[in-house]
């Protein structure tokens, strides 16, 4: 039984350690990467930046694939953890995760699809270069577009994993409830932005509030989980 609690306490740290790299990787490829080579509105320059920058642009991909690959590994851990409160709500919200998961990989060949377009390759003397950077620009944005779509899947993992955290009774509530806010978050961000785009910047502002996330992880990190009500909750 020792054996087991330490395990459980193992598995609560390293998913803490797998979520907080993830936190460190996502703002350099989903933020950094994009508001220093991607240019709104102008193809041009958008184009000469990522030619300028290509191992930027690259190493953002693989910040990408790093954290995707991440992904599949918490998928398995969160669903350990909260397995115990409800079994099919915790393959619900494992499904949800990996779902958002698969997306996040497919997303990446729209960038794949950018260097194609800038690799010179004889083949793409068909389109005038201005043609060729609006088609760069269009699958950039088609790339910030599909953040909308795993982001619903997200969200809807974690209204699930709120509920599972909140009736645990081995973590504390108030995690639950910091996660069904998160969760709100997304909601909010990606449908109001689907359904009124001209108000996105309001939407972005709304779901900033997402990094209330962090909350989660760090108590993992510094406290774990309540073996006592674990095992009565196992029990």
């Amino acid at each position: 039984m020792t054996a087991y609690k330490s395990s459980i306490q193992m598995t609560a740290r390293i998913t803490a350690i797998l979520t907080l790299l993830i936190v460190v990787l996502a703002p350099f490829s989903m933020l950094y990467i994009p508001t220093t080579l991607i240019v709104p509105d102008d193809a041009a320059m958008t184009a000469n930046n990522i030619m300028a920058s290509q191992g930027l642009f690259r190493a953002g991909m693989v910040s990408d694939s790093i954290v995707f690959l991440i992904e599949i590994v918490l998928t398995v851990l969160l669903y350990v953890l909260v397995k115990p409160v409800d079994k099919t709500l915790s393959l619900a919200a494992a499904f949800s995760r990996l779902a958002m998961t698969v997306i996040q990989g497919i997303n990446l060949l729209n960038h794949f699809i950018v260097l194609l377009l800038l690799s010179g390759a004889s083949y793409l003397t068909v389109f005038a270069p201005d043609q060729l950077q609006a088609l760069v620009l269009l699958f950039l944005n088609a790339h910030e577009s599909v953040t909308l779509i795993w982001g619903l899947f997200f969200g809807l993992h974690l209204l699930i994993f709120s509920y599972l955290v909140y009736k645990s009774g081995y973590l504390p509530k108030f995690l639950g409830i910091i996660l069904f806010v998160v969760a709100l978050c997304y909601f909010i961000q990606d449908f109001g932005t689907m359904l009124l785009p001209q108000y996105k910047t309001l939407f972005i502002s709304i779901g900033s509030l997402a990094f209330l996330e962090i909350v989660f992880p760090l108590w993992f990190l510094v406290k774990g989980v309540n073996i006592e009500q674990w095992e009565k909750r196992i029990a």
